[in-house]
């Protein structure tokens, strides 16, 4: 099929490109500069913002497929202007691509989301099933989902809920090691708080599962089958880096240092990818102590 990509040169788009390649799909990717994309040669660039009005979306109304994946990072601190980038670079886009559906565009949608949509939940275990949470990533995945809504109505429609991505080339993962190579890393607060984490192999495969099962519709939890108490992340960083995780850094260090981010950081969240696992996914990575060895012992 012909798949049209947003958020193509990111930590997770650029991946999710060559795998559709790879698989024989044709890779139509928006971005808003075509110089700088460093996407493989045969996939189709076209410059534009998903945020705004353009000639890229005569371009998706003739695609059969669209994995949309584009958003502002949400790392850093906070600050009101952060907030509303976060937000509108999610929503607008969404609504614009929407509209495209249902105006007799492609016949799938993928688009991206996360497990901010729980909230903070403590032990309580979060599959597809479960509400939605409160504080503002929460409010931020609600509107990001309910954008794509309108959709529904001539297209599937899979919302990709994603956990943390753990990779070699960027995300959360760099962050977290840093501290271990230098002989200082160890939980963060008391280091109880659930995180659902994932492998990039994963998260691709899982995109892949959601554009091209026909059953796949709805909400789907990019996160593994395990996932970790802080604590136990942790120390699992420490066995494959042969370090210490002894030196637990404090709570309020944190707020300190990202603000109204350590709603995010600190978050316990005990999500399961339960209508992957439903649908026949097989997880590459499940194990968290594999998942790093093949991340980090290269």
């Amino acid at each position: 099929m012909h798949v049209f990509l947003t958020g193509a040169t990111g930590l997770i788009g650029r991946p999710v490109a060559a795998a559709l390649l790879a698989r024989g799909h044709a890779v139509t990717a928006l971005t808003r500069s075509a110089a700088r994309a460093g996407l493989p040669p045969a996939v189709r660039v076209v410059e534009g913002d998903p945020s705004a009005p353009g000639d890229w979306e005569e371009v998706l109304a003739g695609c059969d497929a669209c994995v949309h994946l584009a958003g502002e990072p949400v790392e850093g601190r906070w600050t009101a202007a952060k907030k509303r980038r976060i937000r509108d670079s999610r929503v607008r886009s969404t609504e614009r691509i929407a509209a495209v559906f249902r105006a007799g565009g492609p016949r799938v949608l993928v688009s991206g989301s996360a497990v901010g949509f729980y909230g903070a939940r403590g032990d309580q275990v979060l599959d597809e099933g479960a509400g939605p949470g409160e504080g503002f990533l929460a409010e931020v995945s609600q509107a990001w989902e309910a954008a794509a809504r309108p959709a529904e109505a001539r297209a599937r429609v899979v919302w990709l809920r994603t956990g943390i991505v753990l990779a070699r080339e960027g995300g959360a993962l760099p962050r977290l090691v840093q501290p271990f190579r230098l002989l200082a890393g160890g939980p963060l607060g008391r280091g109880d708080f659930w995180q659902p984490w994932i492998h990039l192999d994963d998260e691709v495969g899982l995109a892949l599962l959601a554009l091209e099962d026909a059953r796949a519709a709805g909400p789907l939890n990019a996160a593994a089958p395990a996932p970790a108490r802080n604590r136990d992340l942790a120390q699992a960083v420490g066995r494959v880096l042969h370090r210490p995780a002894l030196l637990r850094t404090p709570e309020l260090a944190i707020r300190l240092a990202v603000g109204e981010m350590a709603e995010v950081v600190l978050a316990s969240q005990r999500v399961v990818p339960r209508r992957a696992l439903e649908l026949g996914y097989r997880f590459r990575f499940p194990d968290l102590d594999a998942a790093l060895a093949d991340l980090l012992a290269r």
